[in-house]
């Protein structure tokens, strides 16, 4: 088993895209749900089988490792489990030919709390690798057996803290819980010589998905007894838990966003999956506190054009904590509207804060720069070059993966507000 890396990390805390994370009140009440009165909460760990080549996907890089918006999918799926603080370890089980690559990725993308073990040649055969390094009966275990284990595919990067804290939460009751979902096409049985046999009433039958929870000395000892057909041919987890263990597991209800990523083609879904989350958050930092100032009114604007998206007002960042407060929000958006002072000095500041986070290093961060000022008392070429500074500075700041530009807006001292707000677009 490889050593786990210690490298830092982006302090990320809460899921992806505001209409994506779960509420307060239904994150503590499945917390609370976890942990009964009086009892401690099961220590937890997930097992990630990596090892596949992805054959349908049709490409030569196996589909775990694409890129999808130039960084590899499985890193994603990594940062869903990361961003849960009650999963203590989490197991990856990849190939010997792409052990290095993994471990590459989570040194560029700063993962945390990762144990790489070798995969088998199946799917079985990788997660009983994984559960090995977390069994106690393993001389050369680095890590502390869980009371329950999380099994999740690499390539489902849309897993979400709730459904998670729900399969873990029937685990620890039933024994075994896994996520399902309805079935989309009715399953039907073809005879010998290729006619229909007979179909399946849809209703009444749902599609496994994942993740899936277990005891973990249920589902340890299921793949202990398991046969080496199951190991070969087999694919479902719970099965096993009921063949061996005779646990029948808890089926509990899963998201749309829990489908796999299988061909080619949900590659391009992932990616528009992706920058919808990131782009439904804008963070408006206005270093004024003067309401009736213009740029509140691009504010309004912005809130009546954009009325799918989350607009909040910052004063400037000057301290870690006020930044602090805004990636808990995980945004990904800024506009700063600069009205008290003329130059970028502002924008420097925020960027040198937005880099020193991190952030960038997950997704792309957009920074624009609004500047009103009126055209009566400022010199148009002095403007000119202040924004020709921003050009340049947008060219270094890209390489940090933070795309930076400048919007002037030149108006009156005196301004009278106009009754249509599309007259400020």
């Amino acid at each position: 088993m490889e050593p786990r890396p210690a490298a830092p990390r982006p302090r990320l805390c809460d899921s992806l895209g505001a209409d994506q994370t779960p509420s307060a009140s239904t994150l503590n009440a499945a917390r609370a749900e976890a942990r009964p009165a009086g009892r401690r909460a099961p220590a937890v760990a997930a097992v990630l089988p990596a090892g596949g080549s992805g054959e349908r996907m049709g490409v030569p890089t196996p589909k775990q490792f694409c890129p999808v918006l130039e960084r590899p999918l499985i890193s994603y799926t990594l940062q869903a489990l990361e961003r849960v603080c009650w999963i203590k370890d989490i197991v990856v089980a990849v190939t010997g030919e792409n052990m290095e690559a993994m471990k590459c990725i989570i040194q560029k993308y700063q993962h945390q709390r990762i144990s790489l073990v070798e995969a088998g040649v199946t799917r079985h055969r990788s997660i009983f690798n994984g559960l090995k390094a977390l069994a106690e009966d393993q001389p050369d275990s680095k890590l502390s057996k869980p009371e329950v284990v999380i099994i999740h595919d690499a390539v489902r990067p849309f897993v979400e803290e709730d459904v998670l804290l729900k399969v873990v939460t029937a685990a620890k009751e039933y024994g075994a819980a896994g996520a399902i979902r309805p079935l989309v096409s009715t399953v039907i049985s073809p005879s010998a010589d290729g006619c229909l046999d007979h179909s399946l009433e849809r209703a009444r039958h749902r599609a496994s998905e994942m993740p899936q929870a277990f005891l973990f000395d249920v589902i340890y000892e299921a793949y202990q007894q398991c046969s080496d057909y199951d190991l070969e041919f087999g694919t479902e987890c719970l099965q096993l838990a009921l063949k061996y263990g005779h646990i029948k597991a808890k089926l509990v209800e899963g998201s749309p966003d829990l489908w796999k990523v299988t061909y080619k083609r949900d590659l391009y879904a992932a990616e528009s999956i992706i920058k919808e989350r990131i782009s439904q958050h804008i963070c408006l930092v206005m270093d004024t506190k003067d309401e009736n100032h213009v740029g509140h009114r691009l504010e309004e604007v912005l809130k009546d054009a954009l009325n799918h998206v989350k607009v909040t007002s910052r004063l400037p960042c000057h301290t870690g904590r006020d930044l602090d407060q805004i990636m808990s929000e995980q945004c990904y958006s800024y506009v700063c509207v600069n009205v008290m002072t003329s130059d970028f000095e502002e924008i420097r500041k925020l960027v040198d804060m937005l880099e020193e986070s991190n952030l960038s290093i997950l997704y792309p961060v957009v920074v624009i720069s609004v500047y009103f000022l009126d055209y009566k008392s400022v010199p148009f070429d002095q403007k000119m070059e202040n924004l020709m500074q921003i050009r340049e500075y947008a060219k270094e700041v890209k390489k940090r993966n933070i795309l930076l530009c400048g919007l002037l807006i030149y108006y009156p001292q005196v301004f009278y507000p106009p009754q249509d707000p599309s007259c400020l677009t």
